[in-house]
């Protein structure tokens, strides 16, 4: 995951009303996406996640990327959950809150008994993967797995759940900086960026 640390080097932290706001190519396409890290990534999750399933889930906007490679990898179909609703059968509407917005999501064409992993760029305050998650319990899904890229470490509404999310980092955002806790022994101590703070 060396990319993946390196990157957090590069990426920008800015204020939304109080709430530290890591700008992250994986979270936001903002510095641009290299292929290599998206490549790293995936490998990462295929490697993390539990893929005995019948369909990835992913919210928009950033799960999408996410999800897409490792359904073109992995032949599992991809849903998305979308901000906007199309009225279809059996359309499930959800609401999510996060640490500085809140917005309605749409789930389709996820049946009772289907077996999904969900995936996501960041757990920060849960509020979007809790909703998700209940409302996948609601329609009657078996969610198998629930696998982020970053968890920034603290309560989230996930804990409120019975799921728990598997991440490939944790990190906290603190004064403008990125600590990582508990790099993984696969990860060379020399490939820690020595602005990207390990506190493990």
């Amino acid at each position: 995951m060396e990319r993946l640390l390196a990157s957090l080097d590069d990426a920008p932290i800015i204020d939304k009303d109080g709430y530290e706001y890591l700008v992250h190519p994986i979270s936001n396409g903002v510095p641009q996406l290299e292929p290599a890290l998206l490549r790293e990534v995936v490998v990462e999750v295929m490697q993390t996640a539990d893929l005995e399933v019948d369909k990835i889930v992913a919210p928009e906007a950033m799960g999408i990327h996410l999800a897409t490679a490792v359904s073109l990898q992995t032949d599992i179909p991809l849903v998305v959950i979308r901000k906007r609703p199309y009225g279809l059968e059996g359309e499930v509407s959800l609401h999510q809150e996060t640490g500085y917005s809140e917005s309605e999501m749409y789930i389709n064409d996820v049946d009772e008994g289907d077996r999904v992993v969900v995936l996501d760029d960041m757990l920060s305050t849960g509020g979007t993967l809790a909703a998700i998650c209940e409302s996948l319990d609601g329609i009657g899904a078996e969610i198998v797995d629930v696998v982020v890229v970053m968890r920034k470490v603290g309560d989230s509404a996930l804990d409120d759940t019975p799921y728990e999310a598997t991440s490939l980092l944790d990190i906290t955002v603190e004064d403008g900086e990125v600590i990582v806790h508990d790099v993984p022994d696969s990860v060379e101590a020399d490939a820690i960026p020595d602005s990207v703070h390990d506190s493990g």
